[in-house]
């Protein structure tokens, strides 16, 4: 009976060793094969062009996932029922989930726009409220720098369910300003004086051409826009420059400014 036993005994150690090397040879494979999956993938974003931040968090995400699973098909060849892991992770993410609600919109925001590459790193956007210059764009927040210096940084949830507006897309831009006159200057002389100024500025494209006209009949002047198209980065010193050469020009063939003013009529009995 004692042999019986022992021998019993020696049956389940042998069984339960085997069952170990199984497990552990099961184990040693697995991470093998995540390990060459992992750089696959690596490999397909990097031809991808994908931005370095999300290469780095994806492969990453490839790979904990692929182990993970690994870990569970083993737990279950040794006879661990698989469906308390699950559970336990499926609860787990549902913590954390509701934990990090905030974060996660930014994370997904930020996937999306490293994928769909709305603006880059340089571009001059409008979004959120905000506008500047992208500093840099990562998982969870994009980083802007205004014109005065001042440094924003933008949660992506915001930036990406809302509209964006890239100045740096397109490499020229529309330059529209409006001056208004006086009702009692020459409509035709003004305009005259738009379009030599707008030919003679090297800076201002032949194609598109640009427009001067009549935009409307305000309450105290006459207001011609003029529209020209320009380079990116020759639109703000054009806008500034074009400015102040109207002001001079206007002046100097007796096209005057208007300012609000109102008639005031005084009735006695």
């Amino acid at each position: 009976m004692g042999e019986f036993d022992l021998n019993n005994i020696g049956n389940q150690l042998w069984d339960i060793l085997l069952l170990v090397g199984y497990a552990v040879l099961a184990l040693l494979v697995g991470f093998w094969l995540v390990a060459r999956i992992t750089k696959i993938v690596e490999k397909i974003l990097t031809g991808k062009e994908i931005d370095i931040s999300l290469q780095k968090f994806l492969t990453r995400l490839v790979n904990i996932g692929l182990k993970v699973l690994v870990l569970i098909s083993v737990a279950g060849l040794v006879g661990i029922p698989t469906t308390s892991f699950v559970a336990v992770i499926g609860a787990a993410g549902l913590a954390v989930g509701l934990a990090l609600q905030g974060s996660l919109a930014n994370f997904a925001g930020g996937v999306l726009i490293l994928f769909l590459k709305p603006f880059k790193v340089g571009d001059f956007i409008e979004g959120a409220g905000h506008s500047g210059t992208v500093e840099e764009i990562s998982i969870f927040y994009t980083n802007l720098k205004t014109p005065k210096n001042q440094a924003i940084v933008i949660p992506n949830a915001q930036l990406s369910n809302n509209s964006i507006i890239n100045y740096s897309t397109k490499p020229i831009r529309r330059l529209d300003l409006v001056f208004g006159i006086d009702y009692s200057d020459d409509i035709d002389k003004a305009k005259e004086v738009l379009k030599n100024i707008i030919s003679s500025d090297s800076r201002v494209l032949d194609d598109p051409s640009y427009m001067i006209a009549v935009e409307s009949l305000g309450d105290n002047a006459v207001n011609i826009v003029t529209r020209s198209w320009c380079k990116n980065e020759d639109y703000w010193d054009l806008h500034f420059g074009f400015t102040e050469k109207v002001k001079k020009e206007f002046d100097a063939n007796g096209i005057s400014f208007p300012f609000p003013q109102q008639d005031i009529h005084i009735i006695k009995d």
